[in-house]
């Protein structure tokens, strides 16, 4: 995955790319971006591990608009927002971001999907691992992972006192 900031248009407010990868872990959620069958844009808030290396996973069920979309066009958006603050007074606000750009795929390996479930829990339910992974394998057959690929990423800033 490659970190390049270089299309960003307001570069003093770069994100540096270790930040950036500790927003891409910690994240609570990101949105998905796809294109839908018919063309239109399509965004959805989705909770996402990040495998560390090259690879976003996601969950969902094994049919709907996110795998209509992706089996028509795999190149989607993930956009992973941290910390806000809005400040009335000052008519701005301060964030951080990361976008990253993929190629989604299904259809992984049982034990790819496993192992993203794997994740998943230890991310979202550590203190529930046990009990979670006995769920996740006794509705294995109703749920399908997401991999993204990660081709490129960016990561933009902006500091508000």
């Amino acid at each position: 995955m490659i970190y390049d900031n270089s299309a960003v248009r307001r570069q003093d407010r770069l994100l540096d790319e270790s930040d950036a990868r500790i927003l891409l872990k910690h994240g609570e959620y990101g949105v998905l971006s796809m294109t839908d069958p018919e063309g239109a844009p399509y965004g959805i808030p989705i909770n996402y591990v990040w495998d560390g290396n090259d690879h976003i996973y996601l969950h969902c069920a094994p049919t709907g608009r996110k795998l209509q979309c992706i089996g028509q066009q795999a190149e989607v958006s993930f956009c992973v927002v941290g910390r806000t603050n809005v400040v009335p007074h000052k008519f701005t606000t301060g964030y951080e971001s990361v976008v990253i750009k993929c190629q989604a795929r299904t259809g992984l390996s049982a034990e790819e999907r496993m192992n993203a479930l794997r994740l998943l829990l230890e991310k979202y339910s550590p203190n529930d691992l046990v009990i979670g992974l006995k769920y996740a394998e006794k509705s294995f057959h109703r749920t399908e992972i997401i991999c993204l690929d990660l081709k490129e990423f960016s990561g933009k800033q902006k500091k508000v006192n």
